[in-house]
């Protein structure tokens, strides 16, 4: 289940992005990614909250009145290959998609294609 991120998770929200290869660990990258979340009104960041854990991560900017960018997405590493990322970007899509067409960006671009093949594979059968 997608929570909207609070101050109170911040710790959690750094510990999930530090997994992602642009921000690898560096304190300085991680608190100005978490600052333009907490003060940009055009910068969306949930989290994945499964039973009592927070796994993943996603965050989206609002480019303009049409388009939503995903920008970010991480999974813990004990919890990839399941599905996690795939279903943070469907729940993220059927929230917005009655407004906005969900693109990626060029960081995540390569993942969000594949989540999309694989939706249309299912739907295929």
């Amino acid at each position: 289940m997608l929570i909207r991120f609070k101050k109170n998770l911040e710790k959690i929200a750094m510990g999930l992005l530090s997994f992602m290869p642009e921000v690898k660990k560096d304190v300085k990258k991680l608190q100005q990614l978490i600052k333009e979340y907490e003060t940009n009104p055009n910068w969306h960041l949930y989290l994945w909250k499964e039973v009592d854990d927070v796994i993943g991560i996603i965050g989206l900017r609002m480019e303009d009145d049409t388009n939503v960018i995903i920008q970010h997405i991480s999974v813990n590493p004990s919890y990839r290959n399941m599905g996690i990322g795939k279903r943070m970007i469907i729940e993220l899509k059927g929230q917005y998609q009655n407004k906005y067409t969900v693109l990626a960006s060029t960081e995540v671009e390569d993942f969000y294609k594949r989540c999309k093949d694989t939706e249309l594979e299912m739907e295929e059968q």
